[in-house]
């Protein structure tokens, strides 16, 4: 199809006589500004530029006449830290926002509803439309470092909340330093259990590209620089892990790493289902790229949420009833890190 091949020009391709794809050629591609000629495939593109669980990119896309699928590749489920698939719902809740955004820039309006485990979109042509929050998804990513501790002002603040707010979705913002400071330490206590879990080290490891002939290998992954860790051989950083990745130093960039943010950002459904993880998604990349439009980073402290009693004593300790939290995000100005990178879409449509 014409639309497969302008999409698939842009990616940088091995071969024997080319010389190796660099992990800039791969950014370059990943990265790429939208292309309106691309058709549905760009689309899928964009959609795959979305936030997800430890990059792993838990999902797969068929491509209609006038629709698009996405369903979760639980081949790709991190089941240490996601029993449940919870972040994998989200995750395609991520991409359904995104690509909302670039559908509409190429004049086609997507309605989406959830049925058996799939996200189905459909489009209706429409006069094109592109927003800010498109022109943000090139832009956006999570900022694992730390931010320069200043507030953000109350106008921003409503923006923020306006688009993190979704269907059955609500977005609690926590600006108080002492209210910050004590989910701080549902963060820490959620990091402690999770790094004396063997099984979750084991799995988060698999996931880490150390460095960029290994991001650009697999295109998926958390790429140690992007995290503001330096590239090493695997073999040293296997040797080092046990060394550097300890509690305490983890605990204390965690700390303060919410201490130089603005505030923290809770996102909270009405049911704890597959459908409402999916909105939880879509509010939650909403609210990423209006802070990436605004000029601000963002960065997931989601340990509180991923260990089942924490989860439980968070919602109590912030007043949620039956609710229970699903996402922590904090945020803030600070830097641009090295940007991740994602599979081509070849590599995605089922």
């Amino acid at each position: 199809m014409a639309g497969l091949a302008c999409a698939s020009a842009m990616w940088p391709r091995h071969s024997h006589a080319a010389a190796p794809v660099t992990y800039e050629d791969a950014v370059r591609a990943t990265w790429a500004p939208l292309r309106p000629e691309g058709g549905l495939h760009e689309i899928l593109r964009y959609a795959t530029l979305a936030a997800n669980s430890h990059n792993t990119q838990p999902w797969r896309f068929t491509l209609g006449a006038r629709s698009i699928l996405i369903a979760p590749d639980f081949s790709r489920r991190c089941p240490a830290v996601d029993p449940n698939d919870h972040h994998v719902f989200v995750s395609l809740g991520c991409a359904a926002e995104n690509l909302t955004h670039a559908a509409l820039a190429m004049g086609l309006r997507p309605t989406l509803r959830f049925e058996a485990n799939t996200v189905v979109a459909e489009f209706e042509s429409v006069a094109a439309e592109r927003s800010r929050l498109l022109a943000a998804i090139p832009h956006r990513q999570s900022t694992r470092a730390a931010y320069d501790g200043k507030p953000v002002t109350n106008d921003l603040l409503r923006e923020l909340e306006r688009a993190g707010t979704g269907e059955g979705v609500a977005i609690l913002l926590v600006t108080d330093r002492k209210q910050m400071a004590e989910v701080t330490d549902y963060v820490v206590e959620g990091n402690t259990s999770q790094m004396r879990d063997r099984g979750f080290m084991d799995e988060l490891e698999a996931w880490i590209r150390f460095n960029e002939d290994e991001a650009v290998t697999t295109m998926d992954g958390l790429f140690s620089r992007a995290s503001g860790n330096p590239a090493l051989p695997r073999w040293l950083a296997h040797q080092l892990l046990p060394l550097l990745f300890t509690e305490r130093r983890e605990n204390d960039r965690y700390r303060a790493g919410i201490e130089s943010s603005a505030g923290l950002a809770v996102f909270v459904a009405e049911h704890d289902d597959e459908a409402h993880w999916v909105e939880v998604g879509r509010a939650c990349q909403r609210f990423a790229l209006q802070a990436t439009a605004l000029g601000l980073r963002y960065a997931f402290v989601n340990q509180p949420v991923e260990v089942a009693r924490l989860r439980r004593q968070l919602a109590t300790y912030l007043g949620l009833g039956g609710r229970l939290p699903d996402l922590v995000v904090r945020f803030g100005a600070g830097p641009e890190l090295p940007k991740s990178l994602r599979r081509p879409p070849a590599q995605v449509i089922a």
